[in-house]
């Protein structure tokens, strides 16, 4: 059973890292490809709950509320997620994604109120080098990387809240709402801003292939993840999906060719920030077995 766990985990991490290389084959703008991604997983997720499993979607309005400022900052992640993609390329965008343990060492502390750990503030000082030299060695991609450190930002926020509502509702709750509540803005955005008719600015091609993105890349692997903590710890989970920018890279690397090939300096550097975070994700677990044995 554990070994088909980790193998069902490894296959929703690839997927998680085949969204990148789909970003990159679909030409519509990041604006209407998140607008129709997030209208799309909505539907899916909202059939899923209500007519095969059959669950209320009743919330609280607190609780709703809560959700929907969630809902935008996750809009907002993607938004610069595939922004960076489109002015640059998956390899970039991807390799931003692990300022986002930078980012979380710097917000859990407060919004949970605990101490600053040594060894996240070591691991953040040697990611910030190694994006120090990405920037210097691909400075034409400096677009690409502005809005990569933003989508690391907005995804560590909407991660750390995450983290604060978990157990009030379902987890299938959660990411509906906060999916359905970030198109909802998304929607009032371009209503205001009067750009409804962009919307129409996608071929069928694009819009099959949001569809797939939706589907298969993005509600598909939410509530497998959800499934798969009944079989594994929630550090593997996490040490796991850090290999989602490995996955990410290599795909891009054989798929999209020269456009995708980066300088030597570029994937050593990429490499060191994602075994760094591995390092002290297993500094971590040891740690914490200590202070539970020394609690015994």
């Amino acid at each position: 059973m554990k070994n088909s766990a980790l193998f069902r985990l490894h296959f929703i991490v690839f997927l998680w890292g085949f969204t990148a290389i789909l970003g990159k084959l679909i030409h519509a703008n990041a604006q209407n490809l998140v607008f129709y991604r997030m209208l799309f997983a909505a539907v899916f997720l909202f059939v899923f709950i209500r007519i095969f499993k059959k669950q209320s979607i009743r919330v609280s309005k607190k609780l709703f509320w809560q959700l929907a400022a969630i809902g935008a900052f996750m809009a907002l992640h993607w938004l610069c997620f595939f922004h960076s993609i489109k002015v640059s390329n998956v390899s970039i965008a991807l390799s931003c994604l692990s300022l986002s343990t930078l980012f979380a060492a710097i917000l859990e502390p407060v919004i949970f109120k605990r101490k600053i750990d040594v060894s996240e503030i070591v691991m953040g000082i040697v990611i910030l080098f190694c994006m120090y030299l990405i920037f210097q060695t691909e400075f034409r991609y400096k677009e690409g990387i502005f809005y990569g450190v933003l989508t690391a930002l907005f995804g560590t926020v909407f991660s750390v809240f995450n983290g604060r509502l978990y157990g009030k509702t379902s987890s299938g709750n959660i990411i509906f709402y906060e999916i359905f509540c970030g198109w909802a803005i998304l929607s009032v955005f371009y209503i205001l801003t009067g750009q409804v008719g962009q919307l129409n600015e996608i071929s069928y091609r694009d819009l099959a292939l949001v569809t797939l993105l939706a589907a298969v890349f993005t509600a598909y692997p939410m509530f497998e993840s959800i499934n798969l903590m009944k079989h594994i710890t929630p550090f593997t989970l996490i040490l796991t999906v850090n290999l989602e920018p490995i996955y990410g890279i290599i795909l891009a690397y054989f798929i999209f060719g020269d456009s995708e090939h980066m300088s030597p300096v570029f994937y050593v550097a990429s490499l060191v920030m994602i075994l760094s975070i591995v390092a002290n994700g297993i500094i971590k677990a040891r740690k914490n077995a200590r202070q539970i044995e020394t609690q015994l």
